[in-house]
């Protein structure tokens, strides 16, 4: 047993107890921990605005101002050369949706993205499939494959506007060595875009393959090695393991590579100049109303219809994307 000391104490120590949270609570520290809090929130707040406050004076004046300024534009009827302007209404948008050369333009931009990024995410995932595996020289072969996908797009069509050439183009001179038909690829309104689409292929099929190729990589081996034991044949194991795993990767490079190819400009610009009738692209459109005719009252309402067609566009490809990643994770 204890002794009845130890019992009598008891009191003693509840009442130091007590004594020592009310000296810990009292009004004047309670105020100094509140603004020492105060403080520090006040400075991290500071801090955090420092570094992305700049960020976003940059974002605003290079992104958002123009952007509003270009629909305040497209109310107005403000030209290239001349003095001032007034506004008119929706007139500008009443004659887009009038005019026949931009649902032709609208045509012929959706045909060559629709060719372009099928043609280029076939080619792209075929050469991720053929990589995926470790072998010798496959670091100096991937290198090079990447190469057109870093160069720049107006000095590549320039020097493709000198190999596709109907008379001295060496791409003719290989086809006429095997007696192949020799088209003039930059002068036959038939050949024009197709030579466009060709270097376009050309220099994004090495984007496809580089996001294939993550996705491959990100693929568990365990997976195919469950495969194997079940003794799956390659198709089944391509079918039900390969594309719907590597299925969001690839959504999110067609939606990416789709809107780049929507502004195509500057290898029409290179290689068939941006006044060709048979390349005319939707940017090429702009470009054609705004500096040849100096409409840029009627530019911006045309560069507003195709941002809103762009934007739905991408969000109903975003969404599809979502699907198909959660298809994945819940399989």
């Amino acid at each position: 047993m204890r002794p009845p000391a130890s019992r009598e104490r008891r009191p003693l120590l509840r009442a130091e107890g007590r004594s020592t949270v009310r000296a810990l609570f009292t009004p004047q520290l309670l105020g100094y921990h509140f603004a020492t809090m105060r403080t520090g929130h006040d400075r991290g707040g500071a801090l955090k605005w420092s570094l992305v406050g700049p960020t976003l004076l940059l974002l605003v004046a290079f992104n958002v101002f123009p952007l509003l300024w270009n629909v305040v534009l497209s109310f107005t009827n403000a030209e290239l050369v001349g003095e001032g302007s007034r506004f008119i209404g929706g007139a500008h948008y009443a004659r887009v949706f009038s005019d026949p050369q931009f649902a032709i333009a609208l045509r012929r931009t959706a045909a060559f993205v629709a060719l372009a990024v099928s043609i280029e995410l076939a080619i792209g995932f075929a050469l991720a499939l053929a990589l995926r595996r470790d072998f010798p020289g496959k670091p100096a072969i991937l290198t090079t494959l990447l190469v057109p996908m870093m160069l720049s797009p107006a000095v590549m069509g320039l020097y493709w506007s000198l190999v596709l050439n109907g008379n001295y183009g060496i791409l003719n001179q290989i086809l006429g060595a095997v007696g192949l038909p020799q088209p003039q690829w930059v002068t036959d309104r038939d050949w024009k875009l197709v030579s466009i689409l060709l270097v376009d292929v050309w220099m994004w099929t090495p984007f496809m393959m580089l996001i294939a190729l993550a996705g491959l990589s990100a693929i568990p081996a365990s997976i195919y090695e469950a495969a194997e034991i079940d003794r799956a044949s390659r198709w089944t194991v391509f079918t039900r393991i390969t594309l719907p795993m590597c299925a969001p990767l690839l959504g999110l490079a067609v939606l990416l590579r789709a809107t780049d190819a929507l502004k195509q400009f500057d290898l029409v610009m290179a290689i068939t100049g941006p006044n060709d009738g048979a390349t005319q692209t939707l940017s090429t459109l702009l470009y054609q109303v705004v500096f040849r005719d100096g409409k840029v009252g009627l530019g911006s309402a045309y560069a507003c219809t195709v941002l809103v067609v762009v934007v739905a566009l991408a969000t109903v490809f975003t969404r599809y994307v979502d699907r198909l990643r959660e298809r994945g994770l819940a399989r």
